[in-house]
């Protein structure tokens, strides 16, 4: 199925046993995939492809609801996202592609990359989500998993629009982001209720099942194996600063530089949107194929 909206095109790919929705913005230049954090959508990504479709072959696919997953039952590896992602690319007939990661789909593409063997141009990871060690030992519970548990809590109605539209400017998470951004979410993320409403795209267990996945394989003997330039974007301001090394991490990556973007949070592409895309743009430039 095909559908437009302005510039870009809604598709969707079957990847074996799967079917996945994606963004397509058509440009001149080499394929850059963009994947998105747990419980947001590719939409989020727009202000940024936006400005680099015309440069660029743009694909941002949605992980939320693609695959059946159950919170309790260990939710939807990474890893199987990782290898969605080099499905698509092979579908797609994308060599070398451009990856850009945010949070989850950070740590998605290092899998991708370093142990499915997916090889890219250069990678720019925003915030990715490399837990201690002991992370990701040993049997856990949602409850006892911090961001899971929160996650399946999480507030899931509102009345209308205005209601919605207040409720995240009163979230301390929401209030640093860009407006566009906001509408964006507000638009995309959340859907008609059955009963009238509006509640989360990414269901509270969708999303939950999400972070539990991410226990599955740890990322951190993967570092070494990365295969392309890198660089990672870290907020200034971001509560993962207090148990996430990402010194470190840049320490393990063969070829890979870290940047700190002052006065945000985790959400960076949210609330920086346009300092974001010309920091992928400066460091994508020198490694585009020449012509």
């Amino acid at each position: 199925m095909n559908a437009t909206n302005g510039s870009v095109l809604l598709r969707r790919q079957d990847v074996g046993g799967a079917e996945i929705s994606y963004l397509l913005y058509e440009g001149e230049g080499p394929p850059l995939i963009f994947l998105h954090a747990t419980g947001f959508m590719p939409w989020l990504w727009h202000p940024l492809a936006r400005e680099l479709a015309p440069a660029y072959r743009i694909v941002a696919p949605s992980f939320c609801d693609h695959r059946e997953t159950d919170p309790e039952n260990g939710g939807l590896n990474w890893a199987t996202l990782a290898e969605d992602t080099c499905r698509l690319c092979d579908a797609l007939q994308f060599k070398r592609p451009f990856l850009v990661g945010h949070s989850m789909g950070s740590t998605v593409l290092v899998i991708a990359n370093a142990f499915y063997g997916l090889s890219a141009a250069g990678m720019v990871l925003i915030e990715p989500i490399l837990l201690p060690r002991e992370f990701y030992q040993g049997p856990m519970r949602v409850d006892e998993h911090p961001l899971a548990a929160k996650a399946i809590r999480r507030t899931n109605f509102w009345r209308d629009r205005d209601e919605a539209m207040a409720y995240l400017h009163s979230r301390a998470l929401f209030q640093a982001w860009d407006e566009e951004m906001l509408e964006l979410y507000l638009r995309h993320g959340m859907t008609q209720g059955d009963n009238g409403g509006l509640r989360l795209a990414c269901s509270p267990r969708r999303e939950a099942a999400l972070f539990m996945g991410g226990r599955h394989m740890d990322p951190w003997p993967l570092l070494p194996k990365i295969s392309c330039p890198v660089l990672i974007l870290e907020g200034e301001k971001s509560e993962n600063r207090d148990f996430i090394d990402l010194d470190r991490v840049r320490s393990l990556i063969p070829d890979c530089e870290r940047r700190v973007v002052k006065d945000a949070g985790h959400l960076i592409p949210m609330e920086r949107p346009r300092e974001v895309t010309g920091l992928i743009r400066e460091f994508f430039n020198p490694l585009r194929p020449e012509g």
